[in-house]
């Protein structure tokens, strides 16, 4: 093999097997060179983690080659879209870095859809039933066996028509008519027998109010937005392999005679993302929202993009995750430490690292003099070679973490207790001298003596010891409210657990969540103290309170009352547990 083929077959191994599709159909010519994408979200709830696997590949596969990703909102069912929804797809969109060529609305091709329709009525590819959607559901029959032809199957054309427009009137009830497209009752592909393409709907439309009565279904409007709009590609998820006949032949049927062998949007699916301990329905998780079992939709333990935002996940991180997980054409169940390390990897290089204390133990330095302020000098991040210094206050009382003393210590405990040394990171070794006790016997205070010789940057600063501790300084520091987040469910696929609890006790879907929430995934500390430094911090900062883990400012936070976040710890903590 060649130095230059040898690179070629390289390259093309590292790319995924969509993009290799599409660079196949670029060297082919199809779609006249045209790469055209689009992001279609119902806006019936707010876009979770699974959805930014998607958005990644859709804007991704346009940028790659030069083309172009439009937003569509499939808004086709106003019973659960929302102009709030709208908007919060939007902004999730552009936090992860993306920004979309055009904004169209499924809603705007209503007319066209509508026109198609009756042309198939004409045709004989379309006809009103008036079965209930159970008789509709029998008549099917089975992935083994055809289904049966509806009574209505072959009704006049005219009369089929004269309903239909009924439908749209508001003279139908809801559930009383459908309008199926006549294809094939025996076809082993169950999407052909006949499947329902518009249906009664009286709810208001959030974009067209009253105009329509009768809308399309999403089969019926999928694959006709994309013709209309000329999508080159049309990503999905591996459930919609199915579908993709359906897919073609609608495409085929409102070409009216054109020629689409090389122009036609094509449609090629990858698999969907799919979490340990995370459970991604928006059907479920509006449960969780209305039923109150979390704080909103932007809770920091929903899998909602607004929800890992507030959490304090960079869109970088998330970007990392889907570049690590991949895109193939099987589903399998990833496990969420795979996400919390892309955080971690992403945030130990733009964190910010403070002091934070969040169960405090007071330190008094007896040998240090009173009233005596000395301003430490602390890198931002160790990890980039430029980065900027703030000054931490140093002081003779200090705040430290009540686990890092002990009275009685075993001999490999290298934090604080009596006799021993540590440093106090980014100022001096100190050994400790005893504690103080309250008369239940809870140590209230720890006594330690300084050595004015090793601070920071001194000579004698080298001496080795084998604990370094953080600390904020009592009298320069900020009281903080710190919300510990964890995992939402206690159980690996809250999907089947969820499913299995409902067969085993035939309770509804909120009954089987409360048994498996995770009564730990909230855990919030009132008194903590945090360094000066972070007074003016604002949400969406990184920061990592050192030795302890990365945080950021809540929405919640004032200046008044500091509220902090974790985004995660900073090792994996839940890999041991589940194992157990």
């Amino acid at each position: 093999m060649t130095e230059m083929n040898a690179t070629e077959s390289s390259e093309k191994k590292s790319l995924n097997f969509i993009e290799q599709i599409v660079e196949k159909d670029l060297k082919e010519g199809k779609n006249g060179g045209r790469v055209q994408t689009r992001f279609p979200p119902e806006p019936n709830g707010y876009l979770h983690i699974g959805h930014a696997k998607a958005i990644c590949m859709d804007f991704g596969i346009a940028k790659k080659y030069g083309g172009v990703c439009n937003l569509r909102f499939d808004d086709t069912n106003p019973t659960k879209e929302d102009v709030e929804y709208v908007e919060s797809i939007k902004e999730d969109i552009q936090w992860l870095g993306f920004q979309w060529g055009n904004e169209y609305y499924a809603s705007d091709y209503f007319q066209q859809l509508w026109d198609f329709a009756i042309r198939l009525i004409k045709e004989g590819k379309a006809y009103v039933d008036e079965q209930t959607s159970e008789e509709i559901a029998a008549q099917k029959g089975t992935p083994t066996q055809p289904g049966t032809e509806s009574p209505y199957r072959n009704r006049p054309v005219e009369e089929s028509l004269d309903l239909f427009q009924k439908m749209n009137a508001g003279e139908i009830e809801e559930g009383k008519m459908v309008l199926r497209a006549k294809i094939d009752m025996a076809s082993p592909n169950m999407h052909f027998r006949d499947p329902i393409i518009y249906r009664v709907v009286k709810t208001p439309h959030h974009r067209t109010g009253d105009t329509w009565k009768a809308y399309p279904m999403y089969d019926f409007a999928h694959g006709q937005s994309d013709y209309f709009e000329g999508v080159t590609h049309s990503l999905c998820t591996l459930e919609f392999v199915p579908h993709r006949p359906l897919y073609d032949l609608f495409v085929d049927w409102v070409k009216e005679g054109k020629d689409l062998d090389d122009n036609r949007p094509r449609q090629y699916e990858f698999n969907k993302l799919n979490l340990s301990y995370i459970l991604l329905s928006k059907r479920n998780l509006l449960i969780l929202v209305k039923e109150g079992l979390v704080n909103g939709w932007d809770d920091p333990r929903m899998p909602t993009l607004c929800g890992f935002r507030r959490r304090g996940y960079s869109p970088e991180s998330i970007h990392k995750f889907v570049d690590k997980i991949g895109y193939t054409t099987y589903d399998a169940l990833n496990d969420f430490a795979l996400l919390e390390s892309a955080v971690r990897e992403d945030l130990n290089a733009r964190a910010t690292r403070v002091s934070a204390v969040l169960n405090p133990v007071k330190l008094i330095l007896t040998n240090y003099p009173e009233g005596q302020v000395e301003e430490m000098e602390a890198v931002n991040n160790p990890e980039d070679p430029n980065s900027p210094v703030h000054t931490i206050e140093f002081s003779r009382e200090l705040w430290i973490e009540r686990e890092d003393f002990m009275e009685n210590a075993p001999k490999k405990y290298f934090r604080m207790t009596p006799g021993q040394e540590v440093r106090l990171k980014n100022a001096y070794i100190v050994k400790c001298t005893g504690c103080k006790k309250d008369e239940d016997g809870n140590v209230i205070e720890v006594y330690a003596e300084y050595d004015p010789h090793t601070k920071s940057g001194m000579p004698e600063a080298n001496r080795k010891v084998k604990g370094t501790l953080h600390w904020v300084s009592c009298n320069h520091c900020l009281k903080a409210e710190v919300r510990l987040y964890d995992r939402l469910w206690k159980v690996e696929n809250p999907r089947d657990a969820m499913a299995a609890i409902r067969e085993e006790k035939n309770c509804s879907a909120l009954e089987a969540m409360k048994e498996m929430i995770n009564p730990d995934s909230l855990n919030i500390l009132q008194e903590c103290y945090v360094e000066k430094f972070l007074a003016d911090s604002k949400p969406l900062d990184y920061l990592q309170f050192q030795r302890i883990g990365y945080f950021t400012p809540d929405k919640d936070s004032t200046p008044d009352h500091l509220v902090f976040n974790r985004t995660v710890s900073l090792k994996d903590t839940w890999s041991k547990i589940s194992r157990k």
